[in-house]
């Protein structure tokens, strides 16, 4: 790894960490999806706490010897005992054109203050949950996913993951096939969990944007809502800021009304960043 991370040693990188206040933590795993897309997890560090769905600031050391940070939803959830990142490879990106190339041992920087809005405190009682997200803001909602406090709250669980290209939808065989395996959420899921990948260029079996789909009805129909059932639907959204303002008009144009932290609504959105 070509980078700063290398130009100095553990305890150097430590001590910076502790003059801003961060977390050092070890990487354990990278997985990469396609060109554009990879995974990676670190260790979670004994004190670090968060809930299923929030948001932290991870980075590198820059070239002035300061971290480099930015916002990443944790897509473990909040019992998990690594915190696992989902992220694209932009090779002009400060950051991420670096963290490409992460390897198992290399260490990075982790805030110590999680927070966001695509939590469960900021949503009213309902009766589905439907999780929806493009790219990468796939992320958080693969942390709700798998807390327990979920199934508590929900009857039925929906996660719709829109990318271009069919390769892109990274966790797609965790969501159709690992998740239901699970010793523990097998069971929770049964019947009550559906996934609903879109892709929007390129062959696959359900094409389109997750917004067209649903305004033109074909997402109500595929997934079995009944008229009596649409005022219990609590939306989370995570995607561009363009598909973000485009869901959220939607969605208030049947009625539904943001909610946050301090006053829970009918869906949430993340406006903190681009996920």
């Amino acid at each position: 790894m070509s980078n700063e991370l290398h130009d100095m040693d553990q305890a150097g990188l430590q001590a910076v960490a502790d003059d801003k206040g961060l977390h050092l933590a070890k990487v354990t795993w990278v997985h990469h999806w396609t060109a554009g897309l990879f995974s990676f997890r670190i260790e979670r560090p004994s004190t670090f706490r968060f809930r299923s769905g929030e948001f932290i600031m991870i980075g590198l050391l820059g070239a002035n010897g300061r971290p480099l940070m930015r916002a990443y939803s944790i897509a473990s959830p909040s019992w998990e005992e690594h915190l696992e990142f989902f992220s694209v490879k932009v090779e002009e990106g400060a950051l991420t054109s670096r963290l490409q190339h992460l390897k198992e041992g290399d260490h990075i920087f982790l805030g110590k203050k999680p927070t966001g809005t695509l939590v469960l405190d900021a949503l009213l009682p309902g009766k589905t949950l439907c999780m929806v997200g493009t790219g990468t803001g796939l992320a958080p909602f693969l942390s709700v996913l798998r807390d327990p406090e979920t199934h508590e709250k929900f009857e039925k669980i929906i996660v719709t993951h829109t990318v271009r290209q069919a390769e892109e939808l990274a966790y797609r065989q965790f969501l159709e096939e690992e998740i239901r395996a699970d010793e523990i959420f097998g069971e929770m899921l049964k019947d009550r969990f559906t996934y609903y990948p879109t892709v929007t260029r390129g062959e696959f079996h359900r094409k389109g944007r997750i917004t067209d789909l649903i305004r033109d009805g074909i997402f109500r129909n595929e997934v079995g809502v009944v008229e009596e059932d649409r005022g219990s639907f609590r939306f989370m959204l995570c995607g561009s800021m363009a598909f973000n303002k485009d869901m959220g008009a939607l969605l208030e144009s049947n009625g539904l009304v943001e909610g946050s932290n301090s006053e829970p609504g009918t869906y949430v959105m993340e406006r903190a960043f681009v996920g």
